[in-house]
């Protein structure tokens, strides 16, 4: 079992404590990122076994500071929840290297590969670069990637059982 921090709305978490149990909800998600969300549930459904193809709810690795914006807009009524979770029920990646997906775009580990790529001449393909943002280990030995890493995770469901600390807050 590890700790985990995730950040949803007030009615997030009001339902979650109605029906047990809190699930991620697409109309949540913006429509640009539908797709890179339902590449990630591939993903899932690929690395979790105990997955059942709910829409994930993110995951930190580290507890989220408050009082820094950008977690919901700003006024939003929120929950930080302090979970712990099995560690086969999480599936990790690198938040910034995320992006690359999230921008449907080729993630390269450096300038070489960036520049095949762009004459189509890389050896791997956009979809199959973006599964790199599991490899934690190779995105941190490449020059683009090597910067401090911030970890977040993935998972389908997490039961009431499993949350060990609430924290109301109001978006900054």
């Amino acid at each position: 079992m590890t700790r985990y921090w995730t950040n949803q709305t007030a009615e997030a978490w009001e339902h979650a404590q109605k029906v047990g149990y809190l699930v991620g909800n697409a109309e949540f998600i913006w429509e640009y990122f539908l797709q890179s969300y339902d590449w990630m549930m591939k993903q899932m459904k690929k690395r979790l076994p105990e997955y059942n193809g709910e829409y994930p709810i993110w995951l930190w690795t580290e507890k989220p500071d408050l009082r820094r914006g950008n977690h919901f807009e700003r006024g939003t009524s929120a929950v930080s929840l302090e979970v712990e979770i099995p560690n086969d029920l999480v599936l990790l990646s690198d938040f910034d290297a995320w992006h690359s997906v999230l921008n449907k775009s080729f993630l390269a580990l450096n300038d070489e590969e960036w520049e095949l790529y762009k004459r189509n001449e890389m050896t791997i393909s956009k979809e199959e670069s973006w599964e790199r943002v599991f490899e934690l280990a190779l995105l941190r030995q490449s020059p683009w990637w090597d910067l401090e890493p911030e970890f977040q995770g993935v998972t389908g469901k997490i039961d009431l059982s499993s949350v060990k600390k609430v924290r109301t807050f109001i978006a900054k």
